[in-house]
């Protein structure tokens, strides 16, 4: 028989192992939910919503694509711009230097272009353009003159040789004011002698008449012939 005083002393011992082992398993518990925490993932960010994007289209421009494919068939290089189908043909072909006497060289170009102005509504503008050295001569004072005399000859025989109806037909002159290039060097300054020959872009053709590209810096106004 195991004294009281042992007994007393045995209960005790067990009481207190009891509740030591109480305590960690308390921390333990604690330990691993702490630890749960710390890996448990970020919760995930709503994506913000763009809008939906819309397809940037072109107004559709049938009639000038197709002029542009006829003149890409003779040799030409037509230019789609905001304004309408630009054809830039360089003095070099149309003009001998300093005059506005059309060359006979250019009579064929000028001639497959015509046919395909006869082809398509739209009204049509001629637009003369020099380089920056002055001109001297007795027949023109300043390129301004020069560019406009260019611009209304290449009007002129497009209405009096091919037909076109001049009521479609106009002209300007920018002179040396909107160069294609440089004209510090030659091949700048040959560039920027030309006349463009302008299909204007009228998606409506019926609903009015353009006859200029835009607002031309004074003094020269397009004029109508």
């Amino acid at each position: 028989m195991i004294p009281r005083n042992l007994q007393n002393a045995a209960t005790q011992r067990d009481r207190w192992m009891a509740s030591y082992v109480d305590v960690l398993t308390i921390l333990l518990v604690f330990f691993l939910v702490g630890a749960a925490k710390s890996v448990e993932a970020p919760p995930a960010r709503p994506i913000p919503l763009s809008p939906p994007k819309v397809a940037q289209t072109e107004p559709r421009r049938p009639t000038l694509v197709r002029a542009q494919e006829r003149l890409r068939e003779q040799g030409l290089d037509p230019k789609l711009e905001p304004r309408g189908l630009v054809i830039s043909l360089p003095q070099v072909i149309l003009f001998p230097s300093g005059q506005d006497k059309v060359s006979p060289q250019a009579l064929p170009t000028l001639g497959h272009i015509a046919d395909v102005l006869r082809e398509v509504p739209n009204d049509v503008q001629l637009i003369g353009h020099t380089d920056t050295l002055p001109i001297h001569n007795g027949r023109f004072r300043s390129n301004w003159d020069l560019s406009t005399a260019r611009s209304q000859q290449i009007l002129d025989l497009l209405s009096h040789r091919y037909g076109i109806p001049e009521s479609r037909l106009s002209f300007a002159s920018y002179g040396p004011y909107r160069p294609a290039a440089s004209n510090n060097t030659v091949d700048g300054r040959a560039s920027n002698r030309r006349v463009e020959i302008v299909i204007l872009d009228e998606p409506d053709p019926g609903a009015g008449r353009s006859t200029a590209p835009g607002p031309l810096p004074p003094p020269s106004q397009p004029a109508k012939q």
